[in-house]
């Protein structure tokens, strides 16, 4: 039998099953600092110990929801335990996800440039 670490994709499929866990496991928060949360992609490192999790707020204040799911990681990770059936569960660390809020600010940028040169002409 091939041993595990030569199966392609895996660290993407844990990755995968990873934020799909912590999507639902972060719905059962009872945190009022957790506002309404979108986990947009998790990054395993290769030993399966760290996983970063990035996240993306609809309402709240990033910095502080931050502070709040890093203080609730130990006990969402209790949840990957029972969930995932992998050897080592990883340590999870929430980060903000700016992309999201990036596209926004470029988009209007592009939209002010737009409408700037169409009253040029």
């Amino acid at each position: 039998m091939r041993h595990k670490r030569n199966i392609p994709n895996r660290s993407f499929r844990v990755a995968d099953q990873i934020q799909r866990d912590v999507a639902e496991l972060v719905r059962d928060l009872k945190d009022p600092r957790i506002g309404m949360i979108t986990i947009n992609a998790v990054d395993v490192t290769p030993d399966y110990a760290h996983a970063n999790v990035m996240f993306s707020l609809l309402v709240g204040d990033p910095a502080e929801t931050e502070i709040a799911l890093n203080e609730a990681a130990g006990f969402v990770r209790n949840g990957l335990f029972k969930r995932l059936a992998i050897h080592t569960v990883p340590t999870l660390h929430f980060k903000f996800d700016k992309t999201t809020e990036r596209a926004a600010e470029l988009s209007e940028l592009i939209l002010k440039a737009n409408s700037t040169r169409a009253k040029e002409d």
